[in-house]
Protein backbone atom coordinates (compact mmCIF):
# COMPACT_ATOMS: atom_id res chain seq x y z
CA UNK A 1 0.00 0.00 0.00
CA UNK A 2 0.95 3.81 -0.39
CA UNK A 3 2.67 5.16 2.78
CA UNK A 4 3.83 9.23 2.95
CA UNK A 5 5.75 9.79 6.13
CA UNK A 6 7.00 12.74 7.21
CA UNK A 7 9.90 13.45 9.63
CA UNK A 8 12.12 15.70 10.97
CA UNK A 9 9.92 17.96 13.23
CA UNK A 10 10.78 19.50 16.43
CA UNK A 11 11.18 22.87 18.67
CA UNK A 12 13.70 24.97 17.13
CA UNK A 13 14.49 29.00 18.42
CA UNK A 14 13.84 31.88 15.91
CA UNK A 15 16.34 32.22 13.41
CA UNK A 16 17.10 28.47 13.38
CA UNK A 17 17.09 25.67 11.01
CA UNK A 18 15.28 22.44 10.38
CA UNK A 19 15.69 19.65 7.60
CA UNK A 20 11.88 17.68 7.12
CA UNK A 21 11.74 14.85 4.82
CA UNK A 22 8.95 13.37 3.23
CA UNK A 23 9.39 9.25 2.49
CA UNK A 24 7.60 7.82 0.05
CA UNK A 25 6.49 4.20 -0.57
CA UNK A 26 4.54 1.88 -2.59
CA UNK A 27 4.59 4.24 -5.92
CA UNK A 28 6.70 4.91 -8.39
CA UNK A 29 8.47 7.87 -6.54
CA UNK A 30 9.85 9.39 -9.63
CA UNK A 31 6.31 10.07 -11.37
CA UNK A 32 5.20 11.71 -8.47
CA UNK A 33 5.02 15.57 -7.89
CA UNK A 34 5.83 16.29 -4.32
CA UNK A 35 4.68 19.37 -2.26
CA UNK A 36 4.91 20.49 1.13
CA UNK A 37 2.08 22.16 2.75
CA UNK A 38 1.66 23.41 6.05
CA UNK A 39 -1.11 24.95 8.51
CA UNK A 40 -0.73 27.15 11.29
CA UNK A 41 -2.56 26.78 14.24
CA UNK A 42 -6.10 28.10 13.44
CA UNK A 43 -5.43 28.71 10.27
CA UNK A 44 -5.84 27.43 7.05
CA UNK A 45 -3.37 25.11 4.92
CA UNK A 46 -0.96 26.61 3.04
CA UNK A 47 1.40 25.65 0.03
CA UNK A 48 4.71 25.66 1.05
CA UNK A 49 6.99 24.38 -2.08
CA UNK A 50 6.75 22.00 -4.61
CA UNK A 51 8.40 20.54 -6.97
CA UNK A 52 8.60 18.55 -10.02
CA UNK A 53 9.03 14.64 -10.56
CA UNK A 54 12.84 15.31 -12.33
CA UNK A 55 14.05 17.81 -9.19
CA UNK A 56 14.47 20.57 -11.84
CA UNK A 57 11.15 22.62 -11.07
CA UNK A 58 10.74 24.11 -7.92
CA UNK A 59 8.21 27.16 -6.56
CA UNK A 60 7.44 28.31 -3.27
CA UNK A 61 4.86 30.26 -0.90
CA UNK A 62 5.42 33.53 -1.03
CA UNK A 63 7.04 34.10 2.65
CA UNK A 64 9.03 30.86 2.22
CA UNK A 65 10.84 32.43 -0.72
CA UNK A 66 14.36 32.64 0.31
CA UNK A 67 14.33 31.03 3.59
CA UNK A 68 13.12 27.58 2.63
CA UNK A 69 14.56 24.81 -0.53
CA UNK A 70 12.79 22.07 -1.51
CA UNK A 71 14.56 19.14 -3.08
CA UNK A 72 14.60 15.25 -3.51
CA UNK A 73 15.92 12.05 -4.30
CA UNK A 74 14.75 9.34 -6.39
CA UNK A 75 17.05 7.29 -5.56
CA UNK A 76 16.13 7.28 -1.88
CA UNK A 77 12.07 7.71 -2.62
CA UNK A 78 12.51 11.19 -0.32
CA UNK A 79 11.44 14.73 -0.42
CA UNK A 80 13.30 17.63 2.04
CA UNK A 81 12.27 20.91 2.83
CA UNK A 82 15.46 22.55 4.60
CA UNK A 83 14.59 25.58 6.46
CA UNK A 84 16.75 27.95 7.36
CA UNK A 85 16.07 31.85 9.43
CA UNK A 86 13.04 29.75 11.11
CA UNK A 87 10.26 32.51 12.54
CA UNK A 88 7.91 31.95 15.16
CA UNK A 89 5.00 32.44 12.12
CA UNK A 90 6.69 29.74 10.72
CA UNK A 91 5.13 27.48 13.76
CA UNK A 92 2.76 24.40 11.73
CA UNK A 93 2.02 21.49 11.16
CA UNK A 94 3.92 20.72 8.08
CA UNK A 95 2.24 18.00 5.46
CA UNK A 96 3.60 16.09 2.27
CA UNK A 97 1.71 15.35 0.11
CA UNK A 98 2.62 12.91 -3.59
CA UNK A 99 0.53 13.31 -6.66
CA UNK A 100 0.63 11.33 -9.08
CA UNK A 101 2.10 13.34 -12.65
CA UNK A 102 -0.63 12.01 -14.96
CA UNK A 103 -3.49 10.89 -12.88
CA UNK A 104 -3.38 13.41 -10.46
CA UNK A 105 -4.17 11.20 -7.78
CA UNK A 106 -2.72 12.51 -4.30
CA UNK A 107 -1.72 10.70 -1.39
CA UNK A 108 -0.37 12.71 1.50
CA UNK A 109 1.14 12.01 5.20
CA UNK A 110 0.02 12.82 8.58
CA UNK A 111 1.72 15.77 8.89
CA UNK A 112 4.79 16.87 11.46
CA UNK A 113 4.94 19.48 13.58
CA UNK A 114 7.03 22.29 13.58
CA UNK A 115 7.16 24.50 16.54
CA UNK A 116 9.27 27.90 16.14
CA UNK A 117 9.82 29.37 19.78
CA UNK A 118 12.50 30.94 22.26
Amino acid sequence: QVQVVESGGGLVQPGGSLRLSCAASGVTFSLYVMTWYRQPPGKERELVATIGTAGDSTTYGDSMKGRFTISRDNAKNTAYLQMNSLKPEDTAVYYCSARARFSGRAYWGQGTQVTVSS
